[in-house]
């Protein structure tokens, strides 16, 4: 496995699980990764599905989630503090820090899985009998099978379908997260939002989607924000890149605050100024579905053969989903030339198929987004529904077919 993060803990798991008698994971950072403060969320029907398939369980610490509030600043104030309410939405969610999940995965790895930090893998190659790689202490090493799980930068990806590159969809997401006691700073405090709320404020040209989410310590939560803007007049994305925690400029972070009294009503724009700089960043958003998941002995994983746009909340999802789909797929084949094509056939038209989905969730709520002001209950109700129609649906599609019986482990 090139990459230790969800993608590459669950495809370790499932490996070893089907079967496999030596699996190594290859992880470029050189420490642990559970400091990476990004929030995701769960749908419960995925969740039942990843849990009965033997790969999430509710010994993972998660957050409550039963209602999506989409609200809009009222020109006028008489939303109140927290804005006008256009829609409560019932949306039954679980939520994860991004690290508490990546360690539980990590943990629930078998002992036989070995995993090397702290090196880069540099090339790729394989063919129809074997593959092989470069790492941190050189190589070439040859493996039976290549799994790259190693982000939407991915070098497998390199060697499977060179002409594959993201493309940006023209703007940004800020994120942000902080301990929730923060909250208590601000007029009102943390009673103005209930815990069980997913708060999504539409203004033109954007919005921002603000939950809770576990915190690393067991007991405590955080405040998780995504704020999707226009590009910064600073900012040049080219090749995939993001502006990563601590490396934005002082006048770079001030833009956020900025943006959120600008466009949010007063209680949501105190909610974001409470992330510090250091718990800040800013992530372009960018579409890529790779024409192929496999070549030879090498096949992609998670955000290496599909990045979704973070609209569609099935990033997590998308990566387990696919560890699931890879161990059914090695359980029932009875050869690696079997083995392959039956997982990419699997998850190629699903990957491709959420790709389309979180760009139609794009440019319905961004990038081509209704007058807000003039909706309501029913015109947004409406609107929702045109938006998933003829889809496999929000927060990911559901798995293909029913998964075979697996002992957990």
């Amino acid at each position: 496995m090139v990459g230790g993060s969800i993608a590459g803990c669950a495809f370790a798991r499932a490996a070893a699980r089907g079967g496999a008698d030596r699996v190594v994971v290859l992880e470029r950072s050189p420490g642990r990764l559970e400091d990476r403060g990004v929030g995701l969320c769960v749908l419960d029907d995925r969740y039942t599905e990843l849990a009965r398939a033997g790969h999430l369980d509710d010994g993972i610490r998660w957050h409550l989630l039963t209602q999506r509030h989409w609200l809009a600043r009222d020109p006028d104030g008489g939303g109140g503090p927290r804005g006008r309410l256009l829609w409560a939405q019932e949306m039954p969610f679980r939520s994860y820090h991004w690290g508490v999940l990546w360690q539980a995965l990590r943990e629930r790895t078998p002992d036989s899985v070995e995993f090397r930090l702290g090196g880069a893998v540099t090339t790729v190659t394989g063919d129809g009998e074997q593959a092989w790689l470069t790492g941190p202490a050189g190589g070439p090493d040859r493996y039976d099978l290549v799994v790259g799980a190693d982000g939407y930068r991915s070098v497998v990806r390199e060697a499977v379908c060179p002409e594959a590159r993201p493309e940006y969809a023209g703007y940004v997401c800020w994120r942000g997260s902080f301990d929730t006691r923060l909250l208590a700073e601000l007029p009102g405090g943390a009673a103005l939002w209930p815990e069980h709320e997913v708060i999504t404020v539409c203004y033109p040209g954007g919005q921002v989607v603000l939950y809770r989410i576990p915190g690393l310590t067991p007991g405590s939560t955080q405040v998780n924000f995504v704020f999707y803007a226009p590009t910064p007049a600073w900012l040049r994305p080219g090749d995939p890149t993001s502006v990563p925690a601590g490396a934005l400029t002082g006048g770079q972070f001030e833009e956020l605050a900025e943006l959120a009294e600008r466009h949010l009503p007063p209680y949501w724009a105190g909610v974001v100024a409470l992330s510090p700089r250091e718990r800040t960043f800013i992530q372009p958003i960018y579409d890529l579905a790779a024409p192929r998941r496999t070549a030879g002995r090498l096949l992609l994983a998670g955000d290496a053969a599909t990045v979704v746009r973070p609209h569609n909340t099935s990033g997590a999802v998308k990566a387990v989903q696919d560890a699931c789909a890879f161990e059914d797929a090695w359980r029932t084949a009875g050869s690696w030339a079997e083995l392959l094509p039956a997982y990419d056939r699997e998850r190629g038209a699903v990957g491709r198929e959420m790709v389309e989905v979180g760009r139609r969730l794009g440019r319905a709520q961004v990038t081509e987004a209704p007058d807000w002001t003039a909706m309501d209950h029913d015109g947004m109700t409406a609107w929702w529904r045109q938006q998933v129609a003829g889809t496999g649906g929000f927060g990911g599609h559901a798995l293909g077919r029913p998964p075979t019986h697996r002992q957990a482990g």
